[in-house]
């Protein structure tokens, strides 16, 4: 019986050698493709994961890819890091490398970027949008005013248009949201006010309860937010073709932080950004795929407005809103016009 023991031993200490041999050859397969320092930065998120962040997801997990896992963006959510409201002062002060914000949280810090939140914005598509969004990012008055809270906008959510939900009497004609209290930020909220609605800035985390408890009436946000938020959940109605504009939330880094990357990780990180917005185009796609029947099912009616109604909607809601908002930025300083100009001659050359 020994030779068969020995000969086992042997055999068994053969599979060991190739299977160690072959996990070798994995890792070496596996080597990075693009080389560099060990560094793990953090994110600063909120809510959970969902179709807002699968744009840093795709980003995140681009590099941790390409890197072997040297360079390891840990995503943080529900605010564990930094209220929404104050990822751009923790930008600003360095407790994190990265973080998102939207900038009608705080208007006055980031007065360029929001003129991408006006009204009835001509934004045929994502890729329209994607091409304004990065066109005022790289303005040189966006960088400066950027710069003095220590941060670099990398890229957008690429957020889709708003519509509505909410509880109560549905406002079968746009006249119906005259003193109706609404959820929008912005421009979208300005726009509202012509309708005669009051709108507050209210978080997004914050809504579901806003509207639980009957202090505000309904809420804009891009149709899977709904879901995301559970603003389902307490809503009756939800408008379909309103498209009044959207929220522009973009991705940030702190400059000190992204200045000490090697110049192969800075090439990666601008790399990443395509994979980024189509990583965003899919899962807003899927989203309406996902959520539209749970809507149906759940019997929230559906209002659908007349071509004539949002005409008139846009002729009241668009060009004055946008008037205003010239005249407001332009006497703080910012080159108001010529952002607005960009935005408008970017969105008709990405159209054609």
């Amino acid at each position: 019986m020994k030779p068969l023991k020995i000969k086992t031993a042997i055999i068994a200490t053969a599979t060991l050698f190739i299977a160690n041999t072959a996990d070798i050859s994995w890792h070496t397969a596996q080597a990075a493709e693009v080389e560099g320092p060990k560094l793990q930065w953090n994110f600063s998120a909120w809510g959970k994961r969902r179709a807002f962040t699968e744009g840093v997801e795709a980003m995140a997990a681009h590099i941790n890819a390409k890197t072997d896992g040297n360079f390891d963006i840990k995503i943080h959510y529900g605010g564990a890091l930094s209220k929404p409201r104050e990822n751009l002062d923790g930008i600003s002060l360095g407790a994190f490398e990265m973080g998102m914000f939207c900038a009608s949280y705080h208007p006055d810090k980031n007065r360029a970027v929001t003129v991408l939140e006006l009204p009835m914005l001509p934004v045929a598509n994502a890729s329209v949008q994607k091409a304004i969004d990065l066109a005022v990012y790289n303005h040189p008055y966006t960088q400066k005013e950027m710069a003095r809270w220590n941060a670099r906008i990398l890229m957008s959510a690429a957020l889709p248009q708003y519509e509505f939900m909410g509880r109560g009497e549905p406002p079968l004609t746009l006249a119906d949201f005259s003193g109706m209290r609404v959820r929008a930020l912005g421009g979208i909220g300005e726009a509202m006010k012509v309708l005669g609605a009051v709108p507050t800035t209210v978080t997004a985390p914050e809504t579901y309860q806003a509207i639980e408890s009957g202090t505000v009436d309904a809420a804009a946000f891009a149709f899977y937010s709904h879901f995301s938020y559970r603003i389902n959940e307490v809503s009756t109605w939800r408008t379909t073709n309103l498209s009044p504009g959207s929220v522009n939330c973009p991705t940030m880094v702190n400059i000190d932080a992204y200045d000490s990357l090697p110049d192969q990780y800075k090439a990666l990180m601008d790399e990443a950004k395509d994979v980024a917005y189509a990583a965003l185009n899919e899962a807003y796609s899927a989203s309406i795929d996902k959520f539209t029947p749970v809507a149906d099912d759940a019997g929230i009616e559906k209002i659908t407005y007349s071509a004539e109604e949002l005409a008139e909607f846009r002729d009241k809601a668009a060009a004055p809103v946008w008037k205003a908002w010239v005249e407001k930025q332009s006497a703080a300083g910012v080159p108001a016009q010529e952002l607005l100009d960009l935005v408008l001659k970017t969105a008709s050359e990405a159209s054609q």
